[in-house]
């Protein structure tokens, strides 16, 4: 029995040393492999080359898909971005032309003494007669009558012909109503003051018409037209537009001039409605009156009002 024991504890003692000298032989550094380790290196790479070849192509286009996915969804999110801008943008936009046309308006309601301003917005605008009418905002809800002269920030452009509780049409200076007349006049030379009628207006030359003018007094081009105030309806020195032409009319008794609005009747959108203060007279701008009217037309006026 101690012989047995001492033989299994030398071919325990034979195994460890074998073991150690093994893993010695592994770990120390080697520059030359022998060629069963070639062998198995060679065939492991090429099994790798193999499925790493179809493994890379399909991470890569998994990938691709991914970095697609990212990319249209973020093109999207700039896309919803870019049109809140556009919005924005348009937006800021209307309301820094809103505050300019505001703020151009307070003048007009500094200058109005003798009326209560009233402001409106146009709500609509009649394609059938787009040079003639226009329909506001405000009615006699608000204070609006008929007959009430309204104007923008630039100019005189017309008056109240029908009012509503909520709603009015106003009668542009453009219109085709013959009996339409706005008394006028132009500071001439050393103040010289030159009374006439607005009378119609030239389709081909989109401007007004400044008849009855006393054919000895001197109106010259550049001049401003305004309203006299004495027809009883339109404020009194509300410009109405500068004279560009003067001629004679068809008899050659009195002159005429070609006047350009002030106001730019294509784009109306904010307008002040003249509200008089004081009792209204029923004047008589707006309507034809009777007789010819030529070195006194305006006097004419203030007698009918009287």
């Amino acid at each position: 029995m101690p012989h047995l024991a001492n033989k299994k504890l030398i071919v325990l003692l034979i195994s460890v040393i074998f073991l150690v000298a093994l893993i010695g032989f592994s770990l120390r550094d080697r520059h030359n492999a022998t060629l069963p380790e070639q062998i198995i290196k060679d065939t492991v790479g090429f099994a790798q080359s193999i499925i790493a070849k179809p493994t890379n192509y399909i991470t890569g286009i998994f990938s691709n898909i991914e970095s697609l996915l990212n990319t249209y969804e973020e093109n999207k999110r700039l896309k919803v971005r870019l049109e809140d801008f556009a919005v924005l943008q348009a937006e800021v936009g209307l309301l820094n032309a809103e505050n300019a046309s505001l703020r151009e308006l307070t003048t007009i309601k500094e200058s109005l003494r003798d009326f209560d301003p009233i402001q409106a917005t146009v709500i609509a605008r009649n394609p059938d007669q787009w040079e003639e009418k226009i329909i506001l905002n405000k009615g006699t809800a608000d204070g609006v009558e008929k007959n009430m002269a309204v104007m923008t920030a630039r100019g005189l452009i017309g008056k109240i012909v029908i009012a509503t509780p909520f709603t009015s049409e106003v009668e542009l200076l453009y219109t085709n109503n013959e009996n339409y007349r706005v008394s006028a006049i132009v500071l001439g030379e050393k103040n010289e003051e030159i009374h006439g009628l607005i009378e119609g207006y030239d389709v081909e030359r989109n401007e007004l018409l400044l008849k009855r003018i006393d054919s000895n007094l001197k109106l010259k081009v550049g001049e401003k037209v305004q309203s006299s105030g004495l027809g009883g309806i339109f404020p009194k020195g509300i410009l109405i537009g500068e004279v560009t032409e003067v001629t004679t009319d068809d008899f050659g008794l009195t002159k005429m001039a070609y006047v350009e609005p002030a106001a730019d009747f294509s784009m109306l959108e904010n307008v002040i409605i003249a509200k008089r203060k004081t009792i209204a007279i029923d004047g008589s701008d707006g309507n034809a009156t009777n007789g010819d009217l030529t070195n006194e037309p305006v006097a004419e006026e203030a007698e009918e009002e009287e």
